[in-house]
């Protein structure tokens, strides 16, 4: 990943390059792994984001389907 400072100007690539590092998911995996998970506690884990990723399609179809 590169980031160009242009000129001089450090906020503004500093910004950037947090941007980049929230939209690749960095922070979200530093927190994951900031301590030891059990690979069960892992499995439930991505299952339960499997779940709400599903309930929320389906809302999302049922929606755009027009039922309530």
């Amino acid at each position: 990943m590169q980031i160009m400072v242009r000129d001089n100007n450090v906020d503004q690539a500093l910004r950037a390059l947090k941007k980049k590092l929230q939209r690749e998911g960095v922070y979200r995996e530093m927190k994951l792994r900031r301590h030891y998970e059990k690979p069960s506690e892992v499995r439930a884990r991505e299952k339960a984001a499997a779940v709400r990723r599903a309930r929320k399609m389906e809302r999302k179809r049922a929606e755009r389907d027009g039922v309530k």
